[in-house]
């Protein structure tokens, strides 16, 4: 059988006066909580206070982050085991 890992994102999310911030926290035994994004969303004064769409708009900006976060580990990783400059994007 192959081998599978879990890895675990917890997203905390919290509002105060017209403003969202989201946290994603990536969570497996081997990195451990190291890896954290963040996402933020303001309400436009014009606009209708729906509080799941800065919700939304928050969390996946964090979760953005989180997975720009991880690609750096990833070349990090990478220059470590091949001593070579690396770039990666998507």
């Amino acid at each position: 059988m192959t081998a599978i890992k879990r890895w675990n994102i917890e997203v905390f999310v919290g509002e105060d006066e017209g403003r969202t911030y989201a946290e994603a926290r990536l969570q497996d035994d081997e990195i451990g909580d190291r890896l954290i994004g963040v996402g933020r969303a303001k309400l436009n004064p014009d606009d209708q206070d729906v509080p799941e769409i800065g919700d939304e708009l928050a969390v996946a900006r964090a979760l953005s982050d989180l997975g720009h976060r991880l690609l750096v580990v990833a070349a990090g990783d990478i220059q470590r085991a091949t001593r070579e400059k690396v770039r990666l994007t998507h």
